[in-house]
């Protein structure tokens, strides 16, 4: 466990009060339920205690190791996830971590290449950020005219058309079908933004990631790459989705698998 890892966020509130109610519970049924008389019923905090626990406990299990739901807040990986796309993340994809501290207890596999992963931001732990695997520790990462090789073979594209958008951000932007580790995913390419070429080795207990938005994402290609203790999930569908632009739900999102 890092230091720099603990915050307190959503998590540590659960758990925090998954704590404090427990022990009043459990004080309660040990010790104190027996000094009450018959038919007494129990003061407020005891009785606020004997209600919520349960519930927390389940929230705090489910959102720990089963799945937890995260809200798509930029267009770094537009156009797989919009802003205002709500999603399910898969906690146990990569591993069953204590919440909280992030620590592995039991290891249940590792990301492949082409996974839309969650991750804590290596530059601010508190943060959580999302995008697209490309690199496994070993591969090298080359990225040439907006061409993306790994291992010096070429990532295969094939142009879609120009992307439909009323943001004037993507007026100018291409987009392609990429085929990455047999998984076809949408990428935007802006072939009037330089192309920072630049080739890179992934260190062991290391992934690369990068948006699908490849012209309009902050990620592995300025900060490095995710260690392994950072991961938090793989992000599994869109369960919601808002758009902004008309101020309504976008029905067609919802239920999208996310690849």
């Amino acid at each position: 466990m890092f230091a720099d890892d603990v915050h307190l966020d959503f998590a540590a509130i659960l758990l925090i009060l998954a704590a404090v109610t427990g022990a009043i519970y459990l004080l309660d049924v040990l010790l104190w339920a027996r000094s009450r008389g018959p038919g007494t019923k129990p003061s407020g905090p005891i009785e606020i205690s004997r209600s919520f626990f349960p519930v927390i406990l389940i929230v705090l299990v489910l959102r720990s190791f089963i799945a937890e739901p995260f809200r798509i807040p930029s267009g770094s990986m537009i156009p797989t996830l919009h802003i205002g796309d709500f999603i399910l993340v898969n906690k146990f994809s990569y591993g069953l971590r204590l919440p909280v501290f992030h620590t592995e207890v039991i290891p249940l596999g590792l990301p492949e290449r082409g996974d839309v992963v969650v991750f804590r931001y290596p530059e601010d732990p508190s943060k959580d950020f999302i995008k697209r695997i490309v690199g496994l520790p070993g591969d090298v990462i080359e990225y040439r005219g907006k061409v993306l090789s790994v291992n010096g073979e070429a990532v295969e594209i094939e142009p879609v058309g120009l992307y439909q958008s009323a943001d004037p951000r993507h007026r100018y932007a291409t987009e392609y079908q990429e085929t990455l580790n047999g998984v076809e995913h949408g990428i935007l390419v802006n072939p009037r933004a330089p192309a920072k070429d630049f080739r890179y080795t992934v260190p062991d207990g290391h992934y690369f990631a990068m948006g699908d938005n490849r012209d309009g994402s902050d990620d592995s290609r300025r900060w490095g790459p995710v260690p392994e203790r950072n991961l938090v999930g793989k992000a599994m569908l869109i369960w919601m989705s808002w758009d902004g632009e008309n101020n309504r739900p976008a029905l067609s999102r919802i239920g999208d698998l996310i690849h």
